[in-house]
């Protein structure tokens, strides 16, 4: 199932950028509009969690209830492995979002998108320069031109930029840069 490989790399990679956070970091502007890295992490975690429901109960509700947790690194980390375990027994059955029914592909993809990009927000937010592996920035691609469109604009995604690179298209596109 190459979506959970594309995860688990999202994933890695994402865990990698963690590393760089520091409790004085928690207060550090990110790229994401109005939001410091300890707001991120908490999305993160929020979308973590997400993609281990849909792998291992097969839904994912629209209303989140969130468990909060002392360190949300930890917390992201934690998440991250939970979610790969599941994701790794997952069977290939549909998922339900909000009562719709997802390909187990998409979801993956989507998920694989969130957590690369916010991993990269991460790093950002600790003026870490570790980009987005380029192999893994690539296979991403499709997946943001698929699920960004100029609806999710300004509101979800900054306007697309101009890539200085090829390796820089993906975050250009999401408005990263």
């Amino acid at each position: 199932m190459s979506h959970v490989g594309l995860l688990e790399r999202a994933v890695t990679y994402t865990l990698g950028c963690l590393r760089a956070v520091t409790p004085e970091a928690l207060s550090h502007p990110t790229p994401c509009h109005d939001w410091d890295l300890r707001a991120l992490l908490w999305h993160l975690v929020d979308s973590l969690t997400a993609l281990h429901e849909a792998a291992a109960d097969g839904h994912v509700p629209l209303d989140s209830d969130l468990a909060t947790h002392d360190d949300p690194v930890t917390a992201a980390r934690d998440r991250a492995r939970d979610l790969l375990g599941a994701w790794t027994a997952q069977d290939g059955r549909a998922v339900s979002i909000g009562g719709c029914p997802v390909t187990t592909d998409i979801v993956a993809r989507a998920g694989a998108l969130e957590v690369a990009v916010h991993g990269w927000d991460v790093a950002r937010a600790c003026h870490d320069t570790r980009p987005i592996p380029r192999a893994l920035a690539d296979e991403l691609y499709p997946a943001a031109l698929l699920l960004v469109s100029a609806a999710d604009r300004p509101a979800r995604f900054a306007p697309p930029l101009t890539p200085k690179t090829p390796d820089d298209r993906l975050l250009a596109y999401l408005g990263r840069g």
